[in-house]
């Protein structure tokens, strides 16, 4: 039993764990909310996936004992990856024999082996933190993987009136706050640039920001830009990454996804760090003003990791201009 994360990007990052246990023997189950479901049916070595009834927020302690009792029986390890103590307890009530995570939240008695956890300030590369739960040492050099049956990524396209690789994608959004997205004109200049139409993905939480980019593209090149933020399943955003030319997004889940479909791919970062959370793809071009000689002055304030600029600019973003980025397409 595998206790997923909540987000997209992470849920991709914990892919190679995966395929080494199933390397082992081990038959998997994946429980998971229902948002990041569809990226663990985008891996062939999962057997399952339950999606957890669970809503964001609170213990919810009726409900993950409900499901325990109907999962009692069937585990003889579970792999607790978030490091909630919420998160540990449906393995814990399910009375799992062998239950595995990081330590934290005073969830100790929760788990039967634990691995200390490094912390936020040591920022460790998340596809080796998530890995070391197997307990092998050799996991530097993990790199997620995503597949999708290429008939069902055919049909999908086909759904939507587009052509295998003849289209963009663009994912202008980052939940976790402004300082990790590029600016909308940018996006949109960029988009009028192009010579194939772009598709705009994203959450219903991005869709006014997709708005702003598609009417701003539309304006000068009618019908370039198709803004589907919020209207289309994850399952079918995953099958348009797959099928797409190139993307370019931020720092977010689907930046993650798009590496590991191997789908070519420019990944603009600013307040965050590709130290930390690279697109790991041979595809992948990534953008950070940091550690570009050229940029001046340096951005000693980078990265500064939070939701908003402290200083006001987020010239992080703000200064790479979108003909650096068209330069990579």
């Amino acid at each position: 039993m595998i206790i997923a994360p909540q987000w997209i990007g992470d849920a991709v990052m914990t892919e190679p764990l995966l395929r080494r246990l199933a390397a082992r023997g081990e038959r998997l189950t994946v429980g998971a909310l229902p948002w990041v479901a569809p990226v663990y049916r985008a891996m062939p070595q999962v057997a399952e996936v339950i999606e957890f009834p669970f809503a964001h927020g609170g213990l919810q302690f009726k409900a993950r004992r409900s499901l325990a009792r109907q999962l009692q029986g069937r585990f003889n390890t579970a792999y607790v990856l978030p490091n909630s103590l919420k998160s540990a307890l449906l393995p814990f009530l399910a009375s799992i024999p062998k239950r595995v995570g990081y330590m934290g939240e005073t969830r100790v008695g929760l788990l039967t082996h634990r691995l200390k956890n490094p912390g936020k300030n040591s920022r460790p590369p998340m596809v080796a933190f998530y890995s070391a739960l197997s307990g092998d040492s050799d996991v530097a050099d993990d790199r997620p993987q995503l597949a999708i049956d290429p008939v069902i990524v055919e049909a999908s396209l086909a759904g939507l009136q587009l052509q295998p690789q003849g289209y963009y994608v663009m994912a202008p959004g980052a939940e976790y706050g402004p300082a990790k997205r590029w600016p909308a004109q940018h996006y949109a200049a960029l988009a009028r640039q192009l010579t194939r139409p772009v598709v705009l993905l994203g959450s219903s939480k991005e869709a006014a920001l997709c708005v702003e980019i598609a009417q701003a593209v539309n304006a000068v090149v009618p019908g370039q830009c198709r803004d589907w933020a919020g209207r289309t399943t994850l399952d079918l955003a995953l099958a348009t990454i797959a099928g797409a030319r190139a993307m370019v997004s931020n720092d977010s889940g689907l930046m993650h996804v798009a590496a590991a479909f191997g789908v070519p791919q420019v990944a603009l970062f600013g307040s965050s760090s590709p130290l930390h959370t690279p697109p790991l793809s041979p595809h992948a071009q990534v953008v950070w003003l940091k550690n570009d000689p050229d940029y001046f002055p340096p951005l000693d304030c980078a990265p500064c990791f939070e939701r908003e600029c402290p200083l006001g600019h987020t010239r992080c973003l703000v200064d790479i201009q979108p003909s650096k980025v068209l330069s990579y397409l």
